[in-house]
């Protein structure tokens, strides 16, 4: 039989003897009846084995034994001579270690001069994160008015034990850490992910795609300590030194900007991410998610709304429209019995210019522009900012998506981001930085992990680049990013009020985009069903900001 359990063996204790057959046949039935956790045999022994005074001594124990092995601490204690405190004692261990399975293994019994029985005894438990743990051990049995009862002490459930301390799990501290550009452990949760308590391997984020950095390739993840039972405070390590160190993971957030980023999130009500970007060279500085959780800054697919105007007004740009160009902004447009309109239903006076319906984020103007555009325009528009690559960024991301427009109304609605057009805040806070920089930098997170960062097939060039950066100044200074209008280092901007759902009217995402005109430094804010761009999302971005300039 090879059932967990516990089972006898000898130990050396004195000469070995032919013992009792029917004490051992006795034994195994004792077991069996009481679930079949293991297999002993009793009746091989040492010299005082067939003492009738090691032969009873022996019940209590067997019976200790075998209700430990089946997790039944209070059962296990009624065998003891303090029935309280084994038990509290024996819960404790349970639930800190949680075992699958414990074998217990007790040898000869040896009798004392004070007439106590003295038997040795071996645990190997198997718990969940620290895989097989084991220690040997003995226990002292005395009769007590009559009776033989199991000398309850902490060093006879482990001999490292003292009174009040406990047996626990501790986190290796050889895993590798997630690190800030820094050196210093990353505070930010969502990306950083969690260890998963049991198996000790990282479940999400950061450390579940690095694990096998993080934790050397080791299996498991805790060790056995001993700890104080009141604080909790690990007190020795009892379990083996790991095999391996893990190596830390070095990341590009810089923590004065995701702590700006982050404070600037923190009284909103609504979901709400924060992306920085360096333009220079693509390093992610900042991703805040509030709530944590959903890594939306990085991995969110969202309509961007009229943010997307800056791809469409790159295609528009490059077909001949110039910023200083005469531009109607009226209430509506109409398309094949599809009304579009502007937030508020606001129209712009005769004598605007493209440059006024960038700035004040004019709809009908870009729907009704859509003849200019072919069903391929934005889409390789798009590509100029790396939008629908496969990008390396050393993280899970969405990358964007731009699909070739496949009807006028489809069309109408892409020229605005809607419909299919699709993208992460890090997509946005990207197209940004293209439009700071003149050319995409693929965003990285992981510079060490990134094999082969993504090279847009298309580029902007030096003409619409100029253009662009002076139509997202003019909507700071003129336009509907106003809220940033007083802030130092020449932000340019773009605002989007992006419409979700099928409620009427319908419920909106706010988004506003931007770049420092003095500084590396590239950004989105997206507000969940946060309402305007401008005076939802904006007054976010205007904080951001302001935080950096403090």
């Amino acid at each position: 039989m090879t059932r967990a359990g516990i089972r006898n063996t000898h130990t050396g204790y004195g000469p070995r003897r032919r013992g009792r057959r029917l004490l051992g046949i006795f034994a195994v039935l004792l077991l069996l009846a009481g679930g079949g956790y293991g297999a002993f045999s009793l009746w091989g022994g040492d010299a005082k084995e067939d003492d009738p005074q090691v032969t009873a001594a022996r019940k209590p124990l067997t019976a200790f034994l075998a209700a430990w092995a089946k997790h039944d601490a209070k059962g296990a204690a009624r065998h003891t001579d303090t029935p309280d405190n084994a038990a509290s004692l024996l819960t404790s261990i349970l639930t800190n270690l949680k075992p699958s399975r414990t074998t217990l293994v007790d040898g000869d019994g040896r009798k004392e001069e004070d007439g106590k029985v003295l038997f040795p005894f071996s645990v190997a438990m198997e718990v969940p994160g620290a895989g097989e743990v084991t220690w040997r051990s003995h226990a002292e049995v005395n009769r007590t008015s009559g009776t033989w009862k199991v000398e309850f002490t902490s060093p006879m459930i482990h001999p490292e034990l003292s009174p009040g301390q406990t047996l626990a799990l501790q986190t290796d501290e050889t895993r590798g850490k997630v690190l800030d550009s820094r050196g210093r452990p990353l505070q930010a949760a969502s990306l950083v992910g969690v260890v998963d308590p049991v198996s000790g391997k990282g479940a999400s984020g950061l450390e579940a795609r690095y694990d096998k950095v993080l934790s050397g390739g080791r299996k498991a993840g805790k060790s056995l300590v001993v700890a104080d039972r009141q604080s909790g405070r690990a007190l020795k390590t009892l379990g083996p030194a790991a095999s391996a160190e893990g190596r830390p993971v070095r990341t590009t957030i810089d923590p004065r900007v995701q702590k700006a980023a982050a404070d600037a999130v923190a009284e909103v009500e609504n979901n709400a991410a924060i992306v920085a970007v360096n333009p220079r060279n693509g390093h992610i500085l900042a991703a805040v998610n509030r709530p944590g959780g959903l890594n939306r800054a990085l991995e969110g697919r969202y309509p961007p709304g009229s943010t997307f105007k800056v791809v469409t007004t790159a295609a528009l740009l490059k077909g001949g429209t110039r910023p200083a160009d005469a531009a109607a902004c009226p209430k509506f447009a109409d398309v094949d019995g599809q009304r579009f309109e502007n937030q508020g239903q606001f129209s712009l006076p005769a004598g605007s210019t493209f440059t006024d319906v960038f700035a004040q984020s004019c709809n009908t103007y870009f729907v009704n522009a859509r003849s200019r555009l072919s069903s391929t325009d934005l889409r390789d528009a798009a590509r100029a900012f790396g939008i629908g690559g496969s990008w390396d960024v050393g993280t899970t991301t969405y990358d964007g998506s731009v699909p070739a427009t496949t009807s006028d109304n489809d069309k109408a609605a892409a020229t605005i981001g809607q419909a299919r057009v699709q993208a992460s805040p890090l997509v946005m806070a990207s197209m940004a930085a293209t439009v700071k920089s003149g050319a995409f930098n693929q965003p990285v997170l992981v510079p060490d992990a990134v094999k082969k960062k993504y090279t847009a097939p298309a580029s902007l060039g030096a003409d619409v680049t100029g253009q662009l950066r002076e139509l997202m100044r003019a909507t700071v200074t003129s336009g509907s990013a106003h809220a940033l209008r007083d802030l130092p280092g020449s932000p340019h901007a773009k605002t989007g009020t992006a419409e979700f759902g099928t409620e009427k009217p319908p419920r909106t995402h706010a988004w506003m985009i931007g770049y420092q005109g003095d500084s590396d430094l590239a950004w989105a804010v997206l507000l969940e069903d946060g309402g305007s761009g401008g005076a939802d999302a904006g007054p976010v971005a205007a904080r951001f900001l302001r935080n950096l300039a403090g």
